[in-house]
């Protein structure tokens, strides 16, 4: 049985976990919080007292933190010491699943080239339910050996594996594409949920045409879903994560000279969002122009 660390055991890393040991795999793991760590040792994980320590002995370590500086100092460690380099053997492979700027994810395979560890660049989309749920769309660029290496692992926490380049970074710079289609998508449906609330629209009303019309989509459905409910927090989908996708959007919109009108807009949003809201979900969004016409979407 192959070892398999994660690296990152929040609402997706959890949910990475879970499934690699569902398929098997002894899964060994590391998180700055402890209750995160317990968690996972209760679900059957090996946990560890740092990200070198789990990663010791592992064939491949999925990387699931929040940014690139993360990602750098859990590869490298501190200092350039202690990280995943200095304990994974020869054909290991690191899964960078966490989503990143192409640029740094471009930086950590050029400063892994010589130790012999392969690199998969593959973000993934489908939040905390596809994570959990192990139905996660991957978009993985990678050399043949490495996505070969890589790809039983991959398996078991998804359903769709994309093979969107062969070079490190293309994989995030497709996710940077797909996040700017879907911030946009998610601020569209906050804002209609606002309209519908001081219309007089009720919120089953307005789930069950938008659903059920051209518009529907598991993104819609769920922004929806989750405000006429009024859940706003502790729904797996920290309005954090969002923003600094968009921002790694707009970065390479603007290196590219690409007029991004409406992921700026969406942006501006969630930065107003996180701002007043700082420990909401996604659709805190929403509560930006409720605030402002004074009436919420209700069932």
């Amino acid at each position: 049985m192959k070892q398999i660390c994660v690296i990152g055991i929040g609402d997706m890393g959890s949910g990475l976990a879970k499934n690699l040991i569902k398929s098997g795999f002894r899964v060994t793991g590391f998180d700055l919080k402890p209750d995160r760590l317990s968690d996972f040792a209760d679900m059957g994980g090996i946990a560890a007292a740092s990200s070198a320590e789990a990663a010791m002995g592992s064939d491949a370590v999925f990387v699931m933190v929040m940014n690139g500086d993360e990602a750098r100092e859990v590869i490298f460690g501190a200092d350039g010491l202690g990280g995943l380099k200095s304990v994974l053997g020869q054909d290991a492979v690191i899964i960078m699943s966490a989503t990143i700027k192409p640029d740094e994810a471009r930086g950590l395979f050029r400063d892994l080239k010589g130790s012999g560890i392969h690199m998969v660049d593959t973000p993934v989309s489908g939040g905390r339910p596809g994570a959990h749920g192990g139905t996660l769309t991957m978009m993985a660029a990678a050399t043949d050996e490495a996505l070969a290496t890589a790809r039983p692992a991959m398996e078991a926490v998804s359903a769709v594996i994309h093979r969107v380049g062969t070079e490190v970074g293309m994989g995030q710079t497709v996710k940077a594409c797909l996040q700017s289609l879907i911030g946009s998508i998610f601020s569209g449906a906050f804002e209609a949920s606002a309209l519908a609330a001081k219309a007089g629209v009720s919120g089953e009303v307005l789930q069950q045409v938008f659903s059920t019309s051209a518009a529907g989509c598991g993104i819609t459905n769920a922004a929806i879903e989750n405000v006429m409910e009024r859940k706003f927090e502790g729904t797996g989908s920290h309005i954090n994560t969002m923003y600094k996708d968009l921002t790694i959007s707009l970065d390479m919109a603007r290196e590219l000279g690409v007029p991004l009108f409406t992921a700026s807009t969406a942006m501006q949003l969630f930065q107003a969002g996180r701002t007043k809201y700082p420990d909401g979900d996604n659709q805190v969004v929403a509560r930006i122009s409720e605030d402002i016409v004074g009436s919420g979407l209700k069932r």
